[in-house]
């Protein structure tokens, strides 16, 4: 969402008097009532205002900025053999990524904003539409002449991710006009949260935009060959409030083994020095070690039966974010997290389509 100059008046006009007719902004600008009921319509679409009497939303927003594709998974009815034909189930439903993260938090009711890239196909149609359905702002996600990325995974019969194959070609192409676009809504917003599949000039790019604006990152390394990727970028010239790897992404991240408890701590560290606010470091079923400059939490994971891993990782950091713009303290948006995270996989989808603020404080 970016503002016109003229949006851009009408809302300081707003600003100045939320009861004010759409003939007196006429007035002001100098131009036609009937202009102006255009200008008060697209300012509705764009969430600035909303309800009677253009009340201008002040509700914290989160901006997106990462993969969107299409995730392809196959389950093995029993324990998966490799180098062979294993009977099981299939499935195919909006994925990626920074699409996750963006739908979870606006099924848990935070506004949000998504910049990504589909293809013009049909498989970027059911993305754009699944993705719009959950309630996430889609003007910013743009058709792409590649074709819509895939994630496949193969799934042991137990839940458990046994490979995965991903194919993010039109991620790799979102480039640093795409997310200039977004500059509004990054200057506006509560949170960025940023998707390590991104190019890395592109990553560098949306840190230097918000950190111009002000506005804190969250940023989610992904894997170790894209952690090791964005190492450089993490740093004091680029500040980043969070950052959420796994043991292993730690290690990229640093550079420094991560394999005892101590380690972790002392590369959590390491990564305070280079100007990060919080370390929330997963450590699977071991639960998770917050860290900030003065001291680290341990937290324990939630129990779940587990029918599906996919897109745990994904509520656990988008139930973080909602819960931190809720005012919960980090330690406290961290085990929000985690409950966020044990509902989802004990769910068959991705994003658990009945996932709620509610649902997720029940179990807590």
């Amino acid at each position: 969402m970016t503002l016109t100059d003229r949006e851009r008046e009408v809302v300081a006009l707003l600003r100045r008097d939320p009861l004010i007719g759409s003939a007196a902004i006429a007035a002001a600008l100098g131009t036609t009532r009937a202009a102006v009921n255009v200008h008060l319509s697209n300012l509705g679409k764009k969430g600035v205002i909303r309800g009677r009497g253009y009340v201008l939303s002040e509700e914290p927003s989160v901006v997106v900025i990462g993969g969107a594709n299409v995730d392809v998974k196959a389950r093995s009815t029993r324990a998966a053999v490799p180098a062979t034909s294993n009977p099981g189930t299939g499935s195919m439903a909006a994925g990626g990524v920074g699409r996750n993260i963006a739908e979870n938090l606006a099924r848990l009711g935070t506004r949000t904003h998504l910049v990504a890239a589909i293809g013009v196909d049909r498989l970027g149609d059911q993305v754009l539409a699944a993705t719009s359905g959950a309630g996430v702002h889609v003007e910013h996600v743009r058709r792409s002449a590649w074709s819509t990325g895939t994630y496949t995974a193969v799934l042991d019969a137990d839940g458990e991710l046994v490979v995965a194959v991903s194919d993010m070609a039109a991620t790799d192409e979102l480039a640093a006009d795409q997310v200039n676009a977004a500059r509004d809504l990054v200057a506006a917003a509560g949170l960025v949260v940023l998707d390590g599949n991104l190019a890395t000039e592109t990553l560098r790019f949306a840190l230097d935009l918000a950190a111009g604006h002000g506005t804190r990152v969250v940023l989610e390394p992904v894997s170790v060959p894209k952690a090791t990727a964005l190492a450089p970028l993490v740093c004091t010239e680029h500040p980043v409030y969070a950052i959420t790897p796994n043991r292993d992404e730690l290690a990229a991240l640093t550079g420094l083994p991560t394999r005892t408890a101590r380690q972790v701590a002392k590369a959590a560290a390491a990564l305070h020095d280079r100007g990060v606010e919080l370390v929330w470091v997963r450590l699977g079923a071991a639960g998770s070690l917050l860290s900030t400059r003065d001291g680290a939490t341990a937290l324990a994971a939630v129990p779940a039966e587990v029918a599906d891993v996919t897109g745990a990782g994904d509520a656990m950091l988008a139930a973080f974010c909602h819960a931190l713009l809720s005012g919960s303290e980090p330690a406290e948006a961290a085990a929000y997290g985690h409950a966020a995270a044990a509902l989802t996989v004990a769910s068959p989808h991705t994003v658990r389509p009945d996932l709620t603020d509610r649902l997720v404080r029940s179990l807590l």
